[in-house]
């Protein structure tokens, strides 16, 4: 997750490219999601899925669209679980600050604990891209700053939009978007079957 951010941070001195300031308009975003801690909660898939249910019910958010869930290895120290990870994308009406503020929120409510750099968590919530736009501000990159370098972020992302651009490149092209090192299929396209009432698709639900 970037950097904590408060609702009252001034926004000056943010280096934006092709940002839309007005939230009538719905923009397409996709969110990295990782667990590897339980808690009282429930487990890291768990948690995961009760990040997606917040999304499909938040009123400036539509089209819920989930990866599969995969086990990936941890970037940080090794002693520590595997993590859980998944790829959401949507469209919404929320600013990239407020979208910020709301997975951060999500974070708080899953009880997350920063132990240690790159450490355990109960919910990490990432804005890997948001539209066409570029961000760069000590509270938040976009694109992620490590996205075309994280196998568990590229594949599940490519399961979604097998056509995406990245900064001007085929999603395709990314050496780690096939690359399994590390990494396997934990769910394969649960959150749609999971969530009661849900609003989430998967591609198993496009392909039918």
């Amino acid at each position: 997750m970037n950097t904590s951010l408060n609702s009252s941070t001034r926004l000056s001195n943010i280096k934006t490219s092709n940002i839309n300031n007005s939230a009538e308009q719905w923009i397409t975003c996709y969110l990295g999601l990782g667990s590897n801690l339980a808690t009282e909660l429930g487990s890291p898939a768990e948690h995961l899925q009760q990040a997606l249910a917040a999304l499909c019910h938040h009123p400036a958010i539509r089209g819920v669209q989930a990866s599969s869930f995969y086990a990936s290895v941890p970037m940080g120290p090794q002693d520590q679980p595997d993590f859980v990870n998944a790829v959401v994308g949507f469209e919404t009406r929320l600013l990239p600050f407020e979208l910020l503020l709301l997975c951060q929120q999500l974070e708080q409510q899953a009880k997350r604990a920063r132990l240690r750099h790159w450490g355990e968590r109960s919910l990490d919530m990432d804005i890997l891209l948001y539209g066409e736009q570029q961000i760069a501000a000590p509270q938040l990159t976009v694109p992620h700053a490590g996205l075309g370098e994280r196998n568990f972020v590229l594949i599940p992302l490519r399961e979604l939009a097998p056509e995406l651009l990245i900064a001007g490149k085929q999603i395709s092209s990314y050496p780690q978007s096939e690359d399994w090192t590390g990494l396997k299929l934990f769910i394969s396209n649960t959150p749609a079957e999971s969530l009661t009432q849900s609003c989430v698709t998967t591609t198993a639900d496009q392909s039918v």
